[in-house]
């Protein structure tokens, strides 16, 4: 089954990437027929494709019948327990009325259904030890919040992972390292909240529910770590004309009466010329009024 499901999600990414979302209509009908569990959507990671094809496709009929999937997948990472339960009760009478042979093999099958009931209840971030529980009412808002800001999106449909455990596993880290509950402690929960609810970083949400970014690394970021690959390349860019003027102030400029300044009228300037853009570009030239002070760019 896992291979089929793989074989499906291949077939959606090549048309996603082609975009003919509008013609995964048949793919989807396959998947309807498929008995999906909250393993298969953690191994397969379709949930990504069929959202993925949700957004693209302009067809009324795929994107309904995508989020058909995508509700009823939800259910499955919402319940796990209740499902793991019903399955118990199920296969207990047979295990009552087997012989002794029959009772060894009834043991290791409830063992088995523990152990499943244990991995479905589980967020995909198997490694890191579950938060303890705390009966602080600060705490557990702010656990809340976390475990909301964390269900932004469908990703944590497709990749499976438990936000209530996530959120409450990223607060515990929080607190253990300020060890109160004051304005430090309320404006880092804040400044996480945030940063996974922005709608132009989805990839800092994906990398903490897939586990790329543990819970206690994730409580420690900065807020340039955290930033988007957009805000990142814009604050460099500020960085490096922040540095060049620096250096252009230093030098003192080369002096030219080809400049006339904007304000005082007068042609008394010195300028600069650096490298701010790419290599094929020109350079930028930085004027400079020796008479009022005014500093303007020269394109």
């Amino acid at each position: 089954m896992e291979d089929e499901i793989l074989r499906i999600a291949k077939k959606i990414d090549k048309m996603v990437q082609k975009k003919n979302a509008a013609e995964a209509l048949d793919l989807l009908k396959e998947l309807q027929n498929v008995p999906m569990t909250l393993e298969l959507l953690k191994s397969t990671k379709i949930g990504i494709s069929v959202n993925t094809v949700r957004k693209q496709s302009t067809d009324e009929e795929v994107t309904s019948l995508a989020k058909s999937l995508i509700k009823c997948w939800k259910k499955l990472v919402r319940e796990p327990s209740k499902t793991s339960t019903k399955h118990k009760k199920e296969s207990a009478p047979s295990c009552q009325s087997s012989p002794k042979p029959g009772q060894e093999s009834g043991s290791s099958s409830k063992e088995n259904q523990q152990k499943e009931e244990t991995n479905a209840s589980d967020s995909l971030v198997k490694s890191f030890p579950r938060a303890p529980s705390t009966l602080d009412s600060v705490r557990i808002k702010c656990r809340e919040m976390l475990a909301a800001a964390l269900r932004t999106g469908d990703d944590y449909i497709s990749t499976g992972a438990n936000v209530e455990d996530l959120g409450a596993q990223i607060e515990e880290a929080v607190y253990q390292e300020l060890r109160n509950r004051h304005i430090k402690y309320k404006n880092r929960v804040r400044s996480r909240i945030a940063n996974l609810k922005d709608a132009k970083n989805p990839n800092l949400r994906k990398n903490v529910l897939c586990g790329n970014i543990a819970p206690d690394v994730f409580a420690r970021m900065t807020a340039e770590e955290m930033a988007s690959d957009e805000l990142k390349e814009i604050r460099k860019n500020l960085t490096k004309e922040a540095i060049g003027r620096h250096q252009m102030a230093l030098t003192g400029g080369t002096p030219s009466d080809l400049f006339k300044c904007g304000k005082c009228k007068k042609k008394n300037c010195t300028y600069n010329q650096l490298q701010t853009l790419s290599s094929d570009e020109p350079m930028t030239t930085y004027v400079f009024c020796n008479d009022c002070g005014h500093r303007w760019k020269f394109f």
